[in-house]
């Protein structure tokens, strides 16, 4: 079963209500060994340099989970099984769009992962992720992944 989490930041402080969802995107808690795999954006993309869970944007058409499988292959050069939801929020970026992030575990996936579409990926235990310099996005969802709120490593 998958927790709604509010995390969000309002771009206008006289307006009190998220707005609806502009952009979906699905992202990966990809699991292995007790261990987490991030990315780190290359360093010419937006937000350069900083940290994520792969995944991306899901496309008019497709399912999260379809997106989240084929944002995979593309990053990281991987066929992955696409495990349950474990968390979803939004968050608005001051004058940009509204994102609904929705995070899935994978646990099972064929190749070796690559950094096809990063400057560079790493495993890490759950506990270390806030060390990363993350999305602005993530940080608070990497804390309370950090702090064992999600279930994720079993």
């Amino acid at each position: 079963m998958s927790r709604v989490v509010q995390c969000v930041q309002l771009a206008d402080p006289q307006h009190r209500l998220p707005r609806r969802p502009d952009i979906k995107v699905a992202a990966a808690l990809i699991v292995r060994d007790g261990k987490i795999l991030i990315g780190q954006r290359k360093k010419a993309d937006s937000h350069g340099l900083k940290w994520e869970f792969p995944g991306g944007k899901i496309e008019r058409g497709e399912s999260p989970s379809d997106a989240l499988a084929r944002e995979l292959e593309e990053e990281l050069g991987i066929q992955a099984h696409i495990g349950r939801e474990v968390v979803r929020y939004t968050w608005s970026y001051p004058k940009r769009a509204t994102i609904l992030l929705m995070f899935y575990r994978v646990t099972e996936f064929q190749g070796q992962p690559q950094a096809l579409a990063f400057e560079r990926i790493a495993w890490e235990p759950p506990t270390q992720l806030p060390a990363y310099d993350f999305l602005e996005g993530d940080i608070d969802f990497v804390r309370r992944l950090a702090a064992g709120e999600f279930d994720v490593l079993s």
